[in-house]
């Protein structure tokens, strides 16, 4: 078993919130920097921008993940990550279909832009990714676990945008592979207040939006080897993998 760093929640240029310093280039060579074995692209309500990523990334020995943080329609943010461009690219016609067309404001929200391997923008978004999806979480996570991949909660501690400061509680119904807290969380503090039982893994994440912020908050992951589906039981405590917060 070896122990893998993973940071599982960070944004690109495209999240309209992100600084425009977050080119894939520079957050591949960041994290490799920082010593991040495993990380996950989650720009708001796209996964886009995944795939240059990848490809600045190819050769290098890091894990990218597809990933997304969507924002449901109850205003709560979730990771959401998916095994291969086939379901990542589902995944993103079902945010397109749910996305309402609210005009994007880069002088108040930030520009929202696709990257070329040159760093060339190729693409603009009109439409504001921030806004909350016209979808409820619980039909969120139903579509991304019938896509196999893995749905995770994010900054749980957050007094905006989590599940806990618009729900209050975790819905019995609702089927998560883990919750994120933030860099600035206790993890037994946490799960004291939240009365969050062990059997669900807690993970932490550096939520970067600027390139040193890459990689400042991990979770060691202990798998046999870095693949999504050790990802998973790892996170759902199976098969002797495992997660565990860094200190």
């Amino acid at each position: 078993m070896k122990k893998f760093r993973a940071d599982l929640h960070i944004h690109t240029i495209l999240s309209p919130c992100a600084d425009l310093e977050m080119s894939p280039d520079k957050i591949v060579e960041r994290a490799i920097e920082q010593g991040v074995d495993i990380l996950a692209i989650t720009d708001h309500n796209s996964t886009r921008q995944c795939a240059m990523v990848k490809k600045h990334a190819e050769g290098t020995g890091l894990m990218v993940i597809n990933g997304c943080e969507v924002n449901s329609r109850e205003e709560i943010h979730a990771i959401c990550l998916f095994e291969d461009d086939y379901t990542r690219d589902k995944f993103q016609r079902f945010l397109d279909q749910y996305l309402p067309e609210i005009p994007n404001r880069p002088e108040y929200h930030g520009h929202q832009v696709l990257l070329n391997r040159k760093n060339q923008i190729t693409q603009y978004f009109p439409h504001y990714l921030g806004s909350p999806l016209q979808i409820d979480l619980e039909s969120i996570e139903q579509y991304t676990h019938q896509l196999n991949g893995l749905f995770i909660p994010a900054h749980i501690d957050r007094p905006i945008n989590s599940l806990y400061s618009q729900l209050g509680y975790l819905p019995s119904d609702l089927h998560v592979d883990g919750l994120q807290i933030t860099r600035f969380a206790d993890e037994q503090t946490i799960r004291k207040q939240y009365d969050i039982h062990s059997d669900t893994s807690l993970i932490t994440a550096s939520d970067a939006h600027y390139p040193e912020d890459i990689g400042a908050a991990c979770t060691s992951f202990y798998l046999f080897e870095p693949t999504f589906q050790e990802i998973r039981w790892a996170l759902n405590q199976k098969n002797g993998r495992s997660v565990k917060i860094e200190s």
